[in-house]
């Protein structure tokens, strides 16, 4: 992981919509359009199917606007930051390296070939960190320009 890996500043909050509206009219933000995706997801308490809902700024620096779930790590905290996410080669190498230095695994997205397509850690302090396949990039990339949502 390098500094300019870093692509987005996450943040969950209770009321996604008043979230959204306040920082387009506080800040001038633009909305990619939003997603909603269920996933089933590793934690250390075993497989877990979540539904997260999510937008992306269209500019720079980008945002990340999660709804929160109650009862799994997308809660809102009370400064608001959840993570800042980080473009991975090697996902799960770069897990390795983040457990190594004694952070902890909180959840990953295993894919079927047993590989992880994104995971957040957390140490003992300090911001989450979310790992995240580049090779999702230029999917990522047409969102961001385009504000539609490449996938369904």
């Amino acid at each position: 992981m390098k500094p300019e890996d870093l692509y987005h500043t996450g943040i969950v909050v209770d009321d996604f919509e008043a979230a959204l509206a306040r920082m387009a009219d506080a800040a001038g933000y633009r909305w990619c359009e939003e997603a909603a995706v269920e996933q089933t997801v590793w934690t250390p308490a075993g497989d877990e199917k979540v539904r997260i809902r999510f937008a992306y700024s269209m500019s720079e620096p980008r945002v990340e606007v999660i709804e929160a779930v109650p009862g799994t790590v997308w809660t809102a905290s009370d400064s608001g930051l959840h993570h800042l996410g980080y473009w991975s080669e090697a996902v799960d190498r770069d897990l390795d390296r983040l457990v190594a230095l004694g952070m902890e695994v909180e959840v990953k997205s295993v894919l079927p070939d047993g590989s992880s397509l994104f995971a957040y850690c957390r140490g003992v302090s300090g911001p989450r960190l979310e790992l995240v396949s580049r090779a999702l990039e230029p999917m990522m990339t047409t969102w961001f320009a385009t504000g539609r949502r490449p996938f369904a």
